[in-house]
């Protein structure tokens, strides 16, 4: 039987990186394999979930390149993929267990639960629920069921141990004794997720079950149900979790947040989102596939970062294609320990494919953030993009995300400069600047071509003339002609604003 592998987000929000990362496992296990990898939509939680939040989680999928065999928009020979639509087969299943003696019906009310939760706390012991009805004969629980309708529990097996062979944790176990009967339906007939999500990878065939470590605990009743219903067990794997960078504690959207940058706070300001936007957007979080999309990430990038969070080719490769990937892929290389997310290995591998870009496509990703920062417009001329192209030439590996672009390509494109106050400070108000300044400007206006090994002769020159080095111009005539100290090389810079663009900004620097 080929591989069957399944990931199964809530809608409930963006699709968040640590997700992403069990779902990449799940597709590479299958694509080595030949098997079939299947979306499917766990959306019982109508009280949380969302339909507005499904395209952003397919979106983030298909840009990443984690394509499905069977599943929303594509179908499938099992389908449906939703489980708000797949409720009767839930239902079936529970009157199968209802029936054999595995369920039984259970009325009481929620304060009686609360009280008997409440009275095992008391007496400082574990509250382990079984209902009144879990030693009545079968016939009798579907008679009582039949004429009213309730909740439905499953019957847990006492006295013995609940295994699971892990490929990734190795051997597990829960003694039944320590687990509730768990409801698997709700009085108004709604399945609850540990259920329906066991019945739904039987029905699906899911051959390897790779989840979050946190899912473990589920399984352990799963392995119940999977025995009880007398199917075929799938494989087991639990990821460990993605650690916040350098925290021992989990990665979430809410914590994330602090790891918007100031660079990154400018960079998304620039293309059109507000502070308060930033502070509040799902979307604009680093704990999201959509920031990553944002902020001009290579999706190839971060696949790469994340296949290689917690899983290893070898004891020093990092940068791994995804062809290469595939072929090596195995749980039996996944750490058993958590992963720490590193935001600046990820921002260096992303640098390292944009690399392998040809010049043409870098062009053509960095050309929408300067759209959006209002740097130039929507109808990108032949000058226009000549001159976005020579800016990206000079950048050279500097641009490691398409969002660079406004960095690097925003003091030159811009119409109206503006300085940065603390490098005005810094280097505009040093002793002497003032004068190398107006005296470069001065024979500038002569210079014939004006191009930058003649713009480098110049500046030398003139740092020769006045007993100084050539840094001590280099640095304020940078500031002066880009307001920041941070670009590529000066002269490339001087040359790609223009003599009468350098000109103009010259004066105003020397009016601060």
């Amino acid at each position: 039987m080929a591989i069957r592998t399944r990931f199964a987000p809530s809608p409930t929000g963006y699709l968040h990186i640590g997700g992403v990362r069990t779902a990449l496992f799940n597709w590479l296990l299958t694509k080595r394999h030949g098997g079939q990898f299947i979306l499917r939509i766990d959306d019982t939680d109508s009280e949380r979930n969302r339909a507005e939040a499904l395209q952003p989680i397919l979106d983030g999928f298909r840009w990443l390149g984690i394509n499905w065999d069977e599943g929303p928009e594509i179908n499938g020979p099992y389908a449906p993929y939703y489980q708000s639509q797949r409720n009767q087969n839930y239902i079936d299943a529970a009157m199968k267990l209802l029936e054999a003696g595995h369920a039984y019906p259970d009325y009481m009310t929620k304060e009686e639960l609360e009280a008997e939760r409440a009275a095992a706390i008391a007496a400082k012991q574990a509250y382990v629920h079984r209902g009144p009805h879990r030693n009545t004969p079968a016939a009798e629980c579907v008679r009582l069921y039949k004429e009213k309708p309730t909740t439905l529990r499953f019957k847990v097996p006492l006295d013995r141990l609940s295994v699971v062979e892990d490929l990734i944790c190795g051997h597990c176990e829960q003694q039944t004794n320590l687990l509730g009967d768990p409801v698997i339906l709700r009085a108004d007939g709604r399945a609850l997720y540990n259920f329906a999500s066991a019945v739904d990878d039987m029905a699906l065939k899911i051959t390897h079950i790779v989840r979050a470590r946190e899912h473990l605990a589920n399984t352990y009743v799963q392995v119940l149900f999977f025995e009880a219903l007398g199917a075929e067990m799938p494989k087991f794997g639990h990821v460990p979790v993605v650690n916040e960078p350098k925290s021992k504690k989990k990665l979430s959207k809410r914590d994330m947040a602090k790891f918007v940058t100031p660079d990154i706070r400018k960079k998304l300001n620039a293309i059109g989102y507000t502070d308060e936007q930033i502070e509040t957007r799902n979307d604009l979080n680093p704990a999201t596939v959509a920031f990553y999309k944002e902020m001009g990430y290579l999706p190839e990038g971060i696949v790469n970062y994340l296949g290689r969070l917690g899983w290893s080719l070898d004891d020093k490769a990092e940068f791994i294609p995804i062809d290469q990937m595939i072929a090596n892929f195995g749980l039996e290389r996944v750490n058993d320990s958590p992963a720490s997310f590193d935001p600046d290995k990820l921002y260096w591998l992303c640098g390292e494919y944009m690399k392998l870009k040809p010049i043409d496509e870098k062009v053509e990703g960095s050309i929408p953030f300067l759209q959006r920062a209002q740097l130039i417009g929507e109808n990108v001329d032949a000058t226009t993009r000549e001159k976005i192209k020579q800016i990206v030439i000079a950048c050279g590996d500097r641009i490691k995300l398409y969002s660079d672009i406004l960095q690097f390509g925003g003091p030159i494109l811009t119409a109206e400069i503006s300085y940065d106050p603390k490098a005005v400070e810094k280097r505009l108000k040093k002793a002497g600047a003032a004068e190398l300044l107006t005296a470069f400007a001065e024979k500038m206006k002569t210079l014939d071509p004006f191009d930058a090994p003649t713009l480098d002769k110049l500046l030398h020159d003139v740092a020769t003339e006045k007993g100084v080095k050539a840094a001590d111009l280099v640095h304020p005539l940078r500031v002066a002609t880009t307001g920041t100290e941070v670009g590529f090389s000066l002269f490339d810079t001087l040359a790609l604003l223009g003599k009468e663009v350098c000109l103009q900004r010259i004066e105003k620097a020397l009016k601060l």
